[in-house]
């Protein structure tokens, strides 16, 4: 038996119907749609506005549209994987949650949380997953339903964040020189000041303290978050690139974390791509967190084909950051 690989087999999404946009955001706070698109280039966002609603209904959604586009059989699924830092409640897992309303009956489920480098972390486990010869088949879902974390009173974050949920079919194969083809994965531990939530978990439980003093949002400070990701994203994805040879001539896309526009052409500029080369789409959705990566593939899929070169890179809360070389199967 061959060297197994990881490949993508297909990839379905799913946004919310409400569109948040800058003008409707500059009746909330004191802001306006230009200080918004020259500071990171987001124009409107995706909102879960039914109430009751939570993470997994947008997972589903795009497992559901997954399952529907590849024709997989749902008995043959050997793990389901959700990526989230917005999950439907402390426990149970928000995986286990879509697992039992697709009527998986062959798969494990389980959470995974590293922020906004969530799908590009889990894609490494899961690939590795299928590597061992025990996995055949993974859905692996970016979710995040940010709105629930965002504080509508702040005006330096809320313009930021949207929801959405887009997911990848992780299948075995022992054809070579395609799938996953490396990984730079890196912590840095110094970013716990600079972006979190104060409160909600066990250093800081729940009270009426910290709901009247707005501890359960997303707190940055954007300056710090901004210049660490720029260079990291930037830093990993020319490694990845000099490692496996690869440059502006044999990039098909770049695909980066979408948080802000400027560290998306940051990104590009030090890879010396046009950003006809970069995948794109902050400007309608603003930053799914985990989502951001599989839904730019989702969106660009049809402009895809098998042996495409692509550079996955993100930044987030821990610091977590890396970038990922993606050889396209299909």
């Amino acid at each position: 038996m061959g060297k197994i690989n990881a490949i993508i087999t297909g990839v379905g999404g799913y946004v919310p119907d409400y569109v948040l946009t800058n003008e409707e955001l500059s009746r909330m706070v004191d802001t306006n749609d230009e200080w918004i698109m020259t500071r990171v280039g987001i124009k409107e966002r995706r909102i879960l506005a039914e109430e009751g609603l939570g993470t997994s209904y947008m997972a589903r959604k795009a497992a559901r549209q997954l399952i529907q586009k590849t024709g997989v059989d749902p008995d043959t699924i050997d793990a389901l994987i959700v990526t989230t830092s917005t999950a439907d409640y402390k426990f149970p897992s928000t995986a286990s949650i879509v697992l039992g309303k697709l009527g998986l009956k062959n798969a494990m489920a389980f959470d995974f949380w590293a922020a906004c480098c969530g799908f590009l972390y889990t894609l490494d486990v899961a690939s590795s997953m299928i590597q061992s010869g025990r996995y055949k088949k993974i859905i692996v879902i970016g979710a995040d339903k940010m709105s629930s974390v965002t504080d509508y009173k702040d005006r330096q974050t809320c313009p930021l964040f949207g929801d959405g949920a887009a997911a990848v079919l992780l299948e075995a194969t022992e054809e070579e020189n395609i799938g996953l083809m490396d990984s730079y994965l890196r912590t840095d531990g110094k970013g716990l000041p600079f972006l979190h939530m104060k409160a909600g978990g066990s250093v800081c439980p729940p009270s009426h303290f910290t709901v009247d003093h707005r501890l359960h949002y997303t707190f940055q400070e954007g300056r710090t978050v901004f210049r660490y990701a720029v260079t990291n994203m930037s830093d990993d994805c020319a490694l990845i690139a000099e490692r496996n040879g690869l440059n502006k001539d044999n990039i098909a896309f770049v695909v980066p974390h979408q948080a802000n526009m400027r560290i998306i052409e940051a990104v590009a500029k030090r890879l010396e791509l046009p950003m006809e080369q970069v995948m794109v789409n902050i400007e309608r959705y603003g930053n799914t967190s985990a989502a951001t990566i599989p839904l730019a593939l989702w969106e660009y899929e049809d402009r895809l084909k098998k042996g495409d070169n692509l550079i996955l890179t993100a930044f987030g809360a821990g610091f977590v950051h890396g970038a990922a070389y993606l050889k396209w199967a299909y």
